[in-house]
């Protein structure tokens, strides 16, 4: 007997394609996504091309989809409440128009519809922002190469970790946890035990030695950084200008705090970062010493004083964790494994 399934196909854009990806996949009635690029001038375009901003494509998915199990309209409230509609630049981290969101109708009945639910959500204001997602007649979709296919199954812990820093999920739980989001979204969202788990693996695995270990193990500079918010002198330091590969740890508990693929020359002379490795590791509080106002950075369990940040940074975050050496030991990526952070070995 032949299979009589009709198969549709819905195609979007929501920033990054290994999210987007990964929250359809999930959707009952969706037989597979595909991964790509659409939107833009350049036929065939590959990855890097797209990512630099300069072919007008975004990164997008093509929704195969059962309309008799999930009709496309339920699709749309489904997008819609996975993305950031009112953010014109781009989505969470992922910053310009390779990562706009846009909608691209194959019908027109696609496009009725797709108009009806943007309407609707503005509306229900939802966002004290306008809506700026567009909605584009469909032209030609490209696929993305086999590497960046099922990116979350392939690789889920450097998956799961960019998720999680690129505040895709916190935005999303913040913006429909009291607004009637059905239970089975809630259940899709990577905030759920699993990632729990991780963070409670994770942080139990550090711990802060006692005062008088503290004193005995630390230089005098890196007593003083740590223990009574000392500052190093700029230039003057390890890893001010530490180009090698690796993770930047707490150095009284050990917690993983920074990465070198964050870390950028800020010119200041101290080891400067877009973001954490483990936002959990980290404590921000408001720092008014000095006769200025600044947001202070702290380690989690150690309550080590490791620096400030500022919203001078460059792209993606903006942000610029300007951190003391002497609060940090580094990790070279060959030693991750041997030194008890081989699920960092991912990263790089």
């Amino acid at each position: 007997m032949m299979d009589d399934i009709k198969t549709e196909i819905a195609t979007f854009a929501g920033g990054c394609f290994w999210c987007t990806e990964a929250d359809f996949e999930k959707v009952k009635g969706v037989q597979k996504v595909i991964s790509g690029y659409t939107g833009g001038h350049k036929p065939d375009p590959a990855y890097k091309e797209v990512s630099m901003g300069g072919t007008g494509h975004t990164e997008a998915i093509q929704v195969y989809f059962d309309p008799k199990v999930v009709t496309y309209t339920e699709l749309l409230d489904y997008f819609w409440r996975h993305i950031n509609p009112t953010d014109a630049d781009g989505q969470f981290v992922d910053r310009g128009n390779q990562y706009r969101s846009e909608i691209f109708y194959h019908t027109d009945k696609q496009k009725m519809e797709a108009t009806s639910s943007k309407k609707a959500l503005e509306a229900d204001m939802v966002f004290e922002k306008p809506i700026v997602t567009r909605i584009t007649k469909f032209e030609a979709f490209y696929p993305a190469e086999t590497y960046h296919q099922d990116y979350y199954k392939k690789n889920p812990i450097r998956y799961k970790y960019y998720r999680w820093n690129s505040g895709r999920d916190q935005f999303i739980e913040n913006t429909w946890k009291n607004k009637h989001m059905k239970q089975e979204e809630i259940k899709t969202l990577p905030m759920d035990k699993e990632m729990d788990k991780m963070k409670e693996d994770t942080m139990s695995s550090w711990t802060r030695p006692s005062n008088a270990e503290i004193k005995k193990k630390l230089t005098p500079m890196q007593y003083k950084i740590t223990q009574h918010e000392g500052t190093e002198p700029p230039f003057q330091n390890a890893f001010w200008d530490n180009k090698e590969e690796g993770i930047y740890v707490d150095i009284v508990s050990g917690e993983p705090l920074f990465s070198s693929k964050d870390k950028f020359k800020s010119g200041t002379g101290w080891p400067s970062f877009t973001r954490p490795l483990e936002p959990e590791h980290i404590v921000e509080k408001t720092d008014k010493s000095l006769f200025m106002t600044r947001t202070e950075v702290r380690s989690k369990i150690a309550d080590s004083h490791l620096g400030h940040v500022f919203d001078d940074g460059p792209v993606p975050t903006g942000l610029r964790y300007c951190i003391n050496s002497g609060a940090l030991k580094f990790i070279p990526k060959d030693k991750l494994t041997e030194a008890g952070y081989g699920k960092y070995a991912t990263l790089f």
